[in-house]
């Protein structure tokens, strides 16, 4: 990135550039202006610095708690409570943020440094390109797209355009600097892996242990880097898409958890998967018929199968009457329809529910605009997250 001020040479105060104006701090965040006054006024998370003539300025300390503000409604909390964690946020964690995004440490001050109009400390930007050798450092281009969503409400869209290969001026940050780190750090290391198209990368970040547990893995980690990735635009070479290296690490996550989750029930007695005793209540999972890769109704059979529970997700075309069929043959003890999508198809939703009104249909759906398209009767319900359609589930198969 070309910086847009010179970076100075010479230590000096901060006391006449403390910070960011609230125009500079919107770009950076990928809000409209007018919802960080909103923030300001209604949760105060405004700026905190001040310049010789009384204007407030965005300090790095404040551009780290909007970060997280803004990462927390992207994740569905409410912003009440986005802005309660953000303004609880201690300073590892804030610090934790600034380094995953490329700001200066809060709480540096007096240093002499000064920001381009992203926030972005110009004399660190400058060394990042200079060590990072001209053909990387002049592949990197962010445009900031147009704000959309209501204000103080739903999170803003930022577009990023990136030419590749190398990503964001370098390779993802190391395994050993993210262990242990907060969920944040480790969603944008892996958002970096997948943008530089790092598979082993990828892989290692999403390893899940037979201890783990696939719900948490997927609500903190992989969702929020699933969707942060949709919302990029990248300039890649042939055969490479970020995406699929995402998907493709993180289903062989699941599929290995999977493995080693079934081998451990028949080596300690228990009966295999295909068992007739575990099959009188399975799940068929769906996805959205336009959906290419369903990565949350993976996730949700992989949670259903830690729990002791067994499901079949739904692949390939599948028409009303197919899906019909399909039920028919499996009698499942319920069915689900999970999507990161805000708009589904819902069409297999009402044919199984014709066909069979006593089954119990649980259809993932963050926005209740959507709801309203879903069949009306007591057996169908609408659940906002991944962890609320999973514990549903689960009160079904164990009643």
């Amino acid at each position: 990135m070309t910086p847009s001020r010179p970076a100075q040479t010479t230590g000096g105060s901060r006391a006449s550039n403390p910070g960011l104006a609230v125009a500079a701090v919107a770009k950076r965040l990928g809000v409209a202006p007018a919802t960080l006054r909103t923030w300001d006024r209604r949760y105060g998370l405004g700026p905190s610095g001040r310049t010789a003539g009384s204007h407030r300025r965005y300090t790095p300390d404040d551009v780290a708690r909007l970060l997280v503000m803004r990462r927390l409604i992207t994740e569905g909390y409410a912003p009440v409570d986005a802005a309660k964690q953000a303004k609880a946020a201690g300073a590892e964690e804030l610090g934790a943020v600034a380094d995953a995004e490329g700001l200066p440490q809060p709480g540096a001050r007096g240093d002499g440094e000064d920001f381009d109009e992203l926030g972005t400390s110009v004399r660190e930007d400058a060394s990042r390109s200079a060590s990072a050798g001209p053909a990387r450092g002049d592949a990197i281009a962010r445009v900031t797209g147009p704000a959309s969503g209501g204000v103080g409400e739903e999170p803003q869209r930022r577009v990023h355009l990136r030419a590749l290969p190398g990503g964001a001026g370098g390779t993802a940050p190391s395994l050993r600097a993210v262990a242990g780190a907060p969920s944040s750090v480790r969603v944008s290391a892996l958002v970096d892996a997948a943008l530089a198209f790092e598979r082993t990368q990828c892989d290692a970040l999403l390893v899940l242990a037979p201890g783990d547990d696939p719900a948490a893995w997927w609500t903190d980690l992989v969702e929020p880097a699933w969707l942060r990735i949709a919302q990029r635009t990248v300039l890649a070479g042939p055969g490479e898409v970020p995406e699929v290296v995402l998907a493709t690490a993180a289903l062989r996550a699941l599929r290995h958890y999977t493995e080693e989750f079934e081998r451990a029930i028949v080596e300690s007695g228990g009966p295999p998967a295909n068992h007739p005793s575990r099959m009188r209540k399975i799940v068929l999972v769906f996805a959205a018929p336009d959906e290419v890769v369903p990565l949350s109704a993976h996730a949700l059979a992989a949670a259903l199968a830690a729990q002791g529970s067994m499901a079949k997700i739904v692949t390939g075309p599948a028409s009303t009457h197919r899906s019909v069929e399909l039920v028919t043959m499996v009698r499942p003890a319920a069915v689900v329809l999970a999507t990161t999508q805000n708009r589904p198809d819902l069409d297999v939703v009402h044919a199984v529910h014709e066909g069979y009104p006593d089954l119990p249909i649980f259809v993932g759906l963050r926005r209740d605009a959507a709801a309203t398209a879903l069949p009306f009767g007591p057996t169908v319900q609408q659940l906002r997250s991944f962890n609320g359609l999973l514990h549903e589930v689960l009160a079904v198969l164990r009643g």
